[in-house]
């Protein structure tokens, strides 16, 4: 069986193209990245045929008829239950898999968002809105407290070992210093077994691998 060919439509500096990056890493399946725009570009064909949402990531999978799918969550679902035979990032049994989902869930719907609000109205609103600044900081502690918690006795979300639910939320906790909030900047002080989770994650060559790449992009697209 020859190896997958795949097309990760990304950007240099959004986290949720990364997440997806670090899982083809990690299950060592070769792919093609190419950086989407958001000058407009994302929001108008031929992207748009491919993510009618305008969005990134997507995904096109050449060694599957050209299967195309969007949203980071369903992209990670999607490569581990097409390629992950070894169980790398999945486990072998419903309910462990069904955590998985929960986990995914909570990131695609509480960290990734409120995370993204704070970003957007500490550098991108065109005005200061002091009041939703405060709000969307402190999303971010309340998730963060959430993660905590839960790994006062535990060194992943689920089953005890590494899945795509851990790999979810570490480019968005990498983002946070972007933010420059003395509320967060010390997040890792607040909240230590969060933080220790974290640091394991980051310590994986195919995260490596991913940041370094992420890095260089950045570097090259300051040239152009």
């Amino acid at each position: 069986m020859s190896p997958p060919s795949i097309t990760l439509y990304s950007h240099r500096a959004g986290p949720n193209p990364w997440k997806v990056d670090i899982v083809l890493r990690h299950l060592n399946i070769p792919f093609e990245t190419v950086f989407i725009g958001i000058n407009g570009e994302h929001k108008r064909p031929p992207y748009t045929n491919i993510n009618p949402n305008g969005r990134v990531p997507s995904l096109i999978d050449h060694s599957n008829n050209d299967f195309t799918i969007w949203e980071s969550g369903a992209i990670m679902q999607y490569i581990v239950q097409k390629y992950d035979k070894e169980h790398k990032l999945l486990f072998d049994n419903f309910e462990d898999n069904m955590h998985v989902e929960q986990w995914l869930m909570f990131q695609m719907s509480g960290q990734g968002p409120y995370y993204g609000q704070a970003a957007w109205f500490t550098r991108y609103h065109p005005e200061k809105v002091p009041s939703a600044i405060d709000r969307y900081v402190k999303e971010i502690k309340r998730v963060l407290g959430v993660l905590d918690a839960w790994l006062a006795d535990k060194e992943y979300l689920v089953g005890g070992r590494l899945s795509i639910a851990d790999i979810a939320f570490v480019p968005w906790h990498e983002a946070l210093g972007f933010l420059d909030n003395e509320e967060v900047n010390n997040w890792k002080k607040e909240f230590p077994n969060a933080a220790a989770w974290h640091e394991r994650v980051m310590a994986l060559p195919a995260a490596k691998a991913s940041f370094e790449a992420k890095r260089k992009a950045g570097e090259a697209q300051q040239k152009q």
